[in-house]
């Protein structure tokens, strides 16, 4: 994070102090170093020149006069400095004085002053100029961001508001990334295996291939390994969160790594936080982060280095690629390097992780979401009429529930605290005492698009019909009903005729039986009667 950025413009007459002015000053300050280094570059070549005409009594007295005018200079320098600052303030101040004027009213206009001082930057305070001293209120160093920076606890807590703010805003919290063994193994050239040396493991981290993982640092005399699927991991987690390094090694170290894994400086600019920046031995703080400790995000191997965050670690698996990094973790197995495998991409270590990160960023804005899409209709009392299926509860209907969750009270009565009734027409008993006690009448689209565009919609473009609308759309659907009856009417007499010609069919069906039964039964008896006869 930028402190020139976090601070408010000093054109604004509510956050004119020179503490806010922190780019400027800085500017300011190395304008004055490096006039006072040009100052002592160019005497000495002036002393030269002296010495050439005159003998050594006037050398020596001229090398004397050259220290004095140094001094002078120096001295000088530093009072120019104090001058522009309070310059600086008197304009400010008579800036200030004309808003006044202009509004009126001097009680909302107040000009910082020292102490306390915001933060020092090369011994001088930023804002006033005075030279840092022992009474000078503690605060803490954040030379990662700036050498020779350090910042008061009231300066701090201010940068960390404004950050938490640009985050939130951003929908981003704040991810601390240890380096050795949780993004990367390294080790140095002379402790590499008999069996690495073997395979070359040296000649192939100096091979330049696409999307290559080994490296070899050579003023280090170090190779390191980028863990598999650490490329895609940061990608994903700067949409995320605002990531910063933060590792026990030495800062030269620490720079190198950033470049390897950032090597456009897309996702840690300045943040590359190393043992030299820690204000307590072999512990991690995040006392030197500009970030809020109820938004940051700890990764790390090792948990004993994180005493007073302990809540804020995630403990990642070691990754040990190197024989050496077994070795000195007990591991008596051969390394990754020595059977020549890695971790799986998809389902190693930082994949698993970053699973667990987006549901930490997801569950943690949930709440934030939720909040915003109850105010859409906060302050409205919804009463439905006609607008549900009968014999069903309208607690368990979609549009009660999209209703509650837009921030709306929803019942079944209505009482003087009703704000809207929600029907499909007038003729309700319900939407005529709307109308009659002056209260919203809408359609259930007014909900729906309220949904939809997360505010609430103007009730007038959401009206509801009319009786005469209804009593017209009746009158068009008469004739069809009578049209319809009549038809019906004519399909049921069919069937009854239908029904009486299938009883004629089956009674004459039976007649002829009979028939055929008593001619056969005559035929019998009259051919009986012939036997007996003969």
């Amino acid at each position: 994070m930028s402190l020139a950025t976090e601070s408010p413009s000093p054109s604004s007459p509510s956050s004119s102090s020179g503490s806010d002015d922190f780019a400027a000053l800085l500017d300011a300050e190395l304008e004055l170093t490096s006039a006072a280094d040009s100052a002592s570059a160019g005497d000495p070549s002036a002393a030269t020149d002296d010495d050439e005409e005159g003998g050594d009594e006037e050398e020596e007295e001229e090398d004397v006069v050259v220290v004095v005018e140094q001094e002078d200079a120096i001295v000088e320098q530093s009072s120019t400095k104090r001058r522009r600052v309070e310059d600086q303030h008197r304009h400010q101040a008579v800036v200030m004085k004309s808003d006044e004027d202009t509004v009126g009213s001097s009680e909302d206009v107040k000009i910082d002053e020292c102490p306390p001082h915001p933060g020092f930057f090369g011994g001088l305070c930023y804002r006033c100029g005075k030279r840092q001293d022992e009474e000078d209120v503690p605060g803490v160093a954040f030379g990662y961001i700036h050498k020779g920076l350090r910042l008061g606890t009231t300066e701090i807590d201010r940068l960390r508001g404004a950050d938490l703010k640009n985050l939130l805003r951003e929908r981003k919290l704040v991810l601390i990334l240890d380096l050795d063994h949780t993004l990367i193994n390294s080790t140095k050239l002379f402790d590499l295996s008999a069996a690495e040396n073997e395979l070359g493991i040296q000649s192939a981290a100096k091979e330049v291939v696409p999307d290559r993982s080994l490296f070899t640092l050579e003023t280090m005399q170090m190779l390191t390994k980028l863990r598999p699927f650490v490329r895609r991991f940061l990608k994903e987690a700067s949409d995320m969160f605002e990531m910063y390094i933060y590792t026990m090694g030495d800062k030269a170290y620490a720079i190198e790594i950033a470049k390897l894994l950032d090597p456009d400086n897309v996702y840690f600019g300045s943040k590359v936080i190393s043992n030299s920046d820690c204000t307590q031995r072999h512990q991690k703080g995040l006392d030197v982060v500009l970030g809020d400790e109820s938004v940051a995000v700890i990764l790390d191997d090792t948990e004993y280095v994180w005493q007073k965050h302990k809540e804020n670690l995630i403990l990642m698996e070691r990754y040990h690629y190197f024989a050496s990094s077994c070795r000195q973790f007990g591991f008596g197995a051969r390394s990754l390097s020595e059977t020549m495998q890695d971790e799986r991409e998809n389902d190693g270590a930082l994949a698993t992780i970053l699973d667990v990160l987006e549901r930490i960023h997801t569950i943690f804005f949930d709440p934030v979401i939720k909040r915003v899409r109850q105010e859409v209709l906060q302050g409205c009392k919804l009463v439905f009429t006609r607008v549900f299926p009968l014999h069903q509860r309208p607690q368990d209907q979609m549009l009660w529930k999209m209703a509650e969750q837009l921030g709306a009270v929803c019942c079944t009565d209505v009482d003087s605290t009703v704000t809207h009734v929600v029907a499909l027409d007038l003729g309700t008993e319900k939407a005529r005492w709307a109308v009659s006690n002056k209260k919203f009448l809408v359609h259930p689209r007014w909900i729906e698009a309220a949904n939809f565009r997360w505010q609430r919609q103007q009730e007038e473009d959401f009206p509801v019909a009319r009786p005469k609308e209804k009593g017209k759309e009746n009158a068009a659907d008469a004739p069809i009903s009578k049209e319809n009856g009549d038809k019906n009417a004519a399909d049921a007499a069919n069937a009854k005729k239908g029904n009486e010609n299938v009883a004629d069919a089956e009674e004459g069906s039976k007649e002829n039986a009979d028939d055929a039964a008593n001619a056969e039964k005559s035929k019998y008896d009259g051919a009986a009667s012939g036997a007996t006869g003969s």
